[in-house]
């Protein structure tokens, strides 16, 4: 895990939150789930109700996820700050397996957390749904308040996915590499 606070691109990575459907265990009235992933720092998703709060990230199929990014800012939010969060993958919501539990000391920016296992740095985690799950706040606070999520899955090259060499000095591209 580490603490940044401006999230850089990584030319490894690519988000892949778009691909998903989102949804929560529970939100206050006019701060949704939609403001996960609003882009604004400003904007926060609150629950409402009972610890674990959970976020929920359901992809049409399975995909590699290789790091989860989440935006908390301490000063701001103080006792709705999460402190404890536990990263969880499966194929279900019956199936899902911790993969990461994190603990926070007054984040203030995004909170990066690496999903392949410690063993296997090159390995990648595959799964429909991707769970973020809220155990505890700062403070002792009931509901929490999340600002953004990025989710992330490496970046494929396609010329290797095809899974041969692909040589573009053969005779019959050089014959149309030139216009006449």
């Amino acid at each position: 895990m580490k603490l940044v606070t401006t999230l850089q691109p990584d030319t490894n990575f690519r988000e892949i939150g778009r691909l998903a459907v989102w949804s929560v265990t529970s939100a206050k009235p006019g701060n949704g789930v939609e403001l996960l992933r609003d882009g604004r720092d400003d904007t926060y998703w609150q629950s409402d109700g009972a610890q674990p709060h959970l976020v929920n990230v359901q992809f049409q199929k399975k995909v590699y996820l290789s790091e989860v990014a989440i935006f908390t800012d301490y000063k701001l939010d103080e006792s709705y700050t999460p402190t404890k969060i536990s990263i969880r993958v499966g194929n279900t919501f019956s199936d899902v397996r911790e993969v990461r539990s994190i603990e926070l000391s007054e984040p203030q920016g995004w909170v990066v957390v690496s999903l392949p296992p410690d063993d296997e740095p090159e390995a990648y985690l595959k799964g429909f749904l991707l769970q973020i799950a809220v155990l505890a706040n700062h403070q002792n606070g009931r509901d929490t308040h999340i600002r953004q999520v990025r989710v992330f899955g490496p970046r494929s090259d396609p010329i290797k996915a095809l899974g041969h060499e692909v040589s573009f000095t053969s005779p019959q591209f050089a014959m149309y590499a030139a216009a006449r």
